[in-house]
Formats: C-alpha cells, structure tokens, sequence
C-alpha cells in the first residue's frame, strides 16, 4: 500500500471552499479510481487554516493514475487559488507484516 500526507495552507475565507472541494475529491476518487482505498480530509488541532489530506492507494501506479485524473486536476484548478500546498510529510509503502523487524 502507498501512503501519504500533505498539508495545505487555506485562506481564512476559504476553509470552507476547501473542505468542499477536498471531500468531493475523497468521495468520486474513491468511487470511482481503482486502487483508492483511503482518503481523509483534516482539520490541524491547532491552527483553523492548516488542513491535511491523508490518502492510501493499492500502490504508487494507483496514485499516478489518481494525480493524472479528473478529479485530482478539478481540486487543484479551484484550491490552488486559495490554497498553499501540497506540503509534503509523508509519503511511501506500508511495511508488511512479512518483513523481518
């Protein structure tokens, strides 16, 4: 499994705008992209203007497929206009329980 997370900086006026369009985003990717089996939407403890995207695929191509889709480009065409992000915190593949520790 491919794993990451970002963090987006969102305008005060415009968290709500994100939160929309992130969560349409979680909602039609996950319906509708094979290999999507996670996304999150959420909201820093702290700071009401920082927001995190969690996501899990099948495997990287999964994700490739999603950054190349529909759905991934109509987020960014709206959020990149009120949004600073992605930053990236983590990203890569689950550890199997078959791996030595």
């Amino acid at each position: 499994m491919f794993q990451f997370l970002v963090s987006f900086t969102v305008e005060p006026e415009h968290r709500e705008d994100f939160v929309r369009a992130a969560r349409k985003t979680a909602r039609d990717s996950l319906a509708n992209e094979p290999g999507s089996n996670r996304f999150e939407v959420i909201a820093d403890e702290a700071d009401p203007d920082v927001f995190y995207l969690n996501e899990v695929y099948e495997d990287a191509d999964a994700f490739t497929a999603h950054a190349g889709g529909p759905y991934f480009t109509a987020f960014f065409a709206e959020a990149s206009a009120y949004a600073k992000g992605p930053n990236w915190l983590m990203k890569g593949n689950v550890v199997p329980e078959s791996a030595a520790a």
